[in-house]
């Protein structure tokens, strides 16, 4: 650029447009005599004359072919300063999410689907892995976040936090109170606590409130029979595991929690999900 600032180009496309070296100086807030002598020093840094000055302002062809170019500068400056921003904000980038298969059907779709809503300029990139498999992608840098079912470990290049159960329908305790307490120790046994938030006293009112997205629930095996819109029937087995879901990522390295991108995808699933504590 020989010397030439973002300055000149500015003050060179205002009296452009004005035509006026005063209603220039007037539009930038400044006095016309400084706005002459940096208009000058633009030229000499060109090489030619940019305007004609008498009888009127006018640019030259030189400066008509400037004209083109100054603008075009001042936009790739403009757009590279909002293309920091939305960086900064974390609007921009790549993050990639490894997810459990079974988390399909439960806390990854929520999460993706606000997060590509608030931040639709981020490549999302989805990577289907076992909790095992997803922890070694975290610390070798392959991935970004992970959701993965909790498990007793603990690793100081990662970060995890619980996220909420999942919301249970169930039906009251007097309705059958031998099946409610078998279920309520499944759950337990499983390392939770049921989180009712909608009982009904029969299967296929408990069913239909599973259909229109209340909760989940567990059933008996015979009602897999009953394909009812989008309900999905799973087999129950481990029993005794725990299966609370956890939110992990690199603690430490490169693309921490603290690159925007990721951080802001975090904070979308807490917020779709909510937290149930730190781990």
């Amino acid at each position: 650029m020989n010397g030439i600032e973002l300055r000149h180009l500015r003050y060179f496309l205002a009296v452009a447009e004005e035509l006026s070296f005063s209603r220039a100086a007037e539009r930038l807030g400044m006095a016309q005599p400084p706005l002459s002598q940096q208009i000058q020093r633009l030229e000499t840094l060109v090489g030619h004359e940019l305007f004609e000055r008498r009888p009127r302002v006018r640019l030259t062809p030189a400066g008509e072919a400037f004209l083109a170019a100054a603008r075009r500068a001042l936009a790739q400056v403009e757009e590279g300063v909002e293309a920091s921003h939305r960086a900064a904000r974390g609007e921009v980038g790549t993050v990639t999410v490894g997810f459990a298969a079974s988390m399909i059907l439960s806390v990854v779709p929520g999460a993706v689907r606000a997060f590509r809503r608030r931040f639709p300029g981020v490549d999302l990139q989805l990577r289907e892995l076992s909790s095992a498999a997803q922890l070694a992608a975290l610390r070798e840098g392959r991935i970004d976040v992970a959701f993965v079912r909790e498990s007793p470990f603990s690793d100081r290049e990662l970060g995890c936090e619980r996220l909420r159960e999942e919301p249970f329908v169930h039906f009251p305790r007097p309705v059958a109170p031998g099946l409610y307490d078998l279920i309520l120790a499944l759950c337990q046994g499983a390392g939770f606590k049921p989180r009712v938030v909608q009982e009904a006293q029969e299967w296929l009112t408990i069913v239909g409130l599973v259909e229109a997205g209340m909760g989940v629930s567990l059933v008996p095996e015979s009602f897999r029979k009953l394909r009812w819109g989008k309900v999905v029937y799973l087999p129950l087995d481990r029993a005794t595991a725990r299966s609370t879901i956890l939110l992990c990522w690199r603690a430490t390295g490169e693309r921490t929690a603290e690159h925007p991108a990721v951080q802001a995808f975090l904070q979308t699933a807490r917020e779709a999900w909510g937290r149930e504590g730190v781990q």
